[in-house]
């Protein structure tokens, strides 16, 4: 084989995979604003709360033909996920164009920073053994019941929660699959897997206060 084809092909599978990706991201971010706009409050819920996100990139991550088409195929899924998105709200629904875009702004640096990151995290620590690849999927499953959904479910069963908020059981179901799904499900081991589990509440407590973090850093 000629060292120049050798090189070719690579790129041209990390190209097909990243216009799958980024097409991909197109559909699914207009059908999530659709839903949140119009769409029951549940389905709203799985368009808008984290847990779907984290199941798309993660798998993303894992079926990548390679390390660079993980991290490639997930930052061009979010990108064009966000831009489809909040272009939805802007051009269909006619919802204010500067706030939007301050919004639109941020979830691309998350797509150019974060997201490629937890795609190449996720689909590296699947496929290794031991308590380092066990903490970093127990950190990537936790981003799916961050939302505090299941924590409202909880406080409403021992009555302190206050009256009138409203709960979201079916996400809060979904966070939990999917959780399940990143640190159960996953890993290729069963030590690595034994540690993602068992990390996963204490992780889930982390990931959550990470996550009010950001919430007050962005505007809306």
């Amino acid at each position: 084989m000629h060292p120049s084809t050798a090189v070719r092909r690579p790129t041209r599978t990390t190209a097909r995979w990243t216009a799958g990706a980024a097409a991909l991201g197109a559909v699914v971010g207009a059908a999530a604003k659709v839903a949140d706009a119009v769409g029951p409050g549940w389905l709203a819920d799985l368009g808008s709360y984290p847990a779907a996100w984290v199941l798309a990139v993660a798998l993303l991550g894992c079926r990548a033909p390679s390390t660079r088409a993980a991290g490639v195929g997930a930052a061009a899924f979010f990108a064009v996920m966000s831009v489809a998105y909040y272009g939805w709200a802007v051009v269909v629904l006619g919802f204010g164009l500067r706030a939007n875009a301050v919004l639109l702004a941020a979830w691309l640096m998350l797509s150019a920073t974060a997201v490629p990151l937890f795609a190449v995290a996720v689909r590296w620590a699947a496929t290794r053994r031991g308590a380092l690849p066990g903490v970093l999927l127990a950190g990537a499953g936790a981003l799916a019941v961050a939302d505090g959904t299941v924590a409202q479910l909880w406080l409403a069963a021992v009555g302190e929660l206050p009256a009138g908020t409203p709960l979201h059981p079916v996400q809060a179901v979904a966070g939990v699959l999917v959780a399940l799904v990143v640190a159960g499900a996953l890993p290729r081991h069963g030590r690595t897997r034994a540690v993602a589990l068992v990390l996963l509440v204490p992780a889930a407590w982390i990931a959550a206060a990470g996550l009010r973090v950001l919430a007050g850093l962005l505007p809306g």
